[in-house]
């Protein structure tokens, strides 16, 4: 009787551990095709007109970002001229799913802060 509440704890939390730390490829599958969908159009978009403006909305709108209760998913954020980033954002703590036109890769990771020189 013990051991049968002690596995049927014990199971599921090896479980999630398991889950928790596969590779992003894995267990962030679908997340990674739709971004990676996301990208091919932002970069035929950029070799035309340039990246888009983190706020221009009409235009990223354009690359099926989804629109949910506080903005867009995944979040846009374009680093400088020529170097963005995607990131999948779940709840107020990271590390997120992005990824960087620089690194090329997904990952796990924070945002890159950008610095406003409008200020100084």
């Amino acid at each position: 009787m013990v051991l049968n509440i002690f596995l049927s704890l014990l199971i599921p939390i090896l479980l999630l551990i398991i889950w928790w730390n596969l590779p992003v490829s894995i267990n962030r599958y679908s997340d990674i095709n739709f971004g990676n969908e996301i990208i091919y159009k932002i970069e035929a978009y950029k070799k035309a007109n340039g990246l888009p403006e983190n706020n221009d909305w009409k235009t990223l709108k354009k690359f099926d970002f989804r629109e949910n209760m506080v903005g867009f998913e995944p979040e846009y954020s374009k680093l400088d001229n020529e170097t963005f980033e995607i990131i999948f954002l779940e709840g107020f703590d990271g590390p997120y799913l992005m990824w960087n036109s620089k690194e090329r890769k997904w990952k796990k990771g924070e945002p890159t802060l950008i610095e406003s020189n409008k200020y100084k």
